[in-house]
């Protein structure tokens, strides 16, 4: 009962070990258990590529997904995916794979706190300015927060940290109120409502995965220069920012 009261409240403040200042609380633990099993799904998966005809269903699977995502940072992009591939790939693996475990007894999803998604957010921060320089020159990049005139400049800053805010409350918000809605369930209701919202929350972190992956795409390329608003191309990403606003 304590561990269920403190995970309703937040997953930092279910502290496992602490010596001094070292402190690992449910939050880090889970992060590094993801971490961990993306790397070592990774190396199995890999280790034992095949060009033929007949490949392992691992690695027709992990083909699928790369596919799909190069498919969507295409869209958005209309470049080539090569140079955002690494980044929003691991961002959303990561957010992935983070939200589906949590049908496991005893796990807390870390994008239930707020420190993680927070975290994701400030790369996605950092990501932006890194990748429309490298794009742009860093002269033309800062031209943009100039636009249309100079007195402009204080609200464009504004705006690039709201939307970091706005990417780490949202996703935040999401998982941390499904968790509690689930636990709450758990105890006061038979055993058939909660697999069925355990289910929806299958859906819904998924969901969550691809509307943050692809909002940070959207700003990466919004600072490369590679966004068109205007291009029918842009429709899929456009529905995802559209529902995300709605969350």
């Amino acid at each position: 009962m304590e561990v269920m009261t403190l995970q309703m409240i937040s997953p930092d403040q279910i502290v496992l070990w602490k010596w001094a200042f070292i402190t690992i609380n449910a939050t880090l633990l889970f992060t590094w258990l993801v971490m961990g099993i993306l790397v070592c799904a990774s190396f199995l998966i890999t280790r034992r590529l095949s060009a033929g005809t007949r490949i392992p269903r691992w690695q027709n699977l992990l083909e699928v997904i790369v596919g799909a995502m190069r498919e969507q940072i295409r869209e958005v992009t209309e470049e080539d995916t090569d140079e955002y591939m690494p980044f929003i790939g691991t961002i959303f693996l990561f957010i992935l794979t983070s939200n589906l475990l949590f049908i496991i007894p005893g796990y807390v999803t870390p994008t239930a706190s707020l420190t993680t998604t927070a975290a994701l957010a400030v790369c996605v921060f950092l990501a932006v300015p890194i990748y429309g320089i490298r794009k742009q020159g860093i002269v033309n990049y800062l031209k943009e927060y100039f636009q249309p005139i100079f007195i402009f400049f204080p609200f464009h800053v504004m705006g690039e940290f709201s939307r970091t805010l706005a990417l780490a409350v949202r996703l935040f918000g999401n998982m941390m109120s499904h968790e509690k809605v689930i636990a709450i369930l758990l105890a006061i209701t038979p055993l058939l409502f909660p697999v069925a919202m355990h289910i929806l929350g299958l859906l819904i972190g998924a969901i969550q995965a691809y509307i943050f992956a692809i909002l940070a795409m959207v700003y990466i390329a919004s600072a490369t220069g590679a966004h068109h608003e205007k291009q029918p191309s842009a429709a899929v990403p456009s529905e995802a920012v559209k529902l995300a606003s709605a969350k």
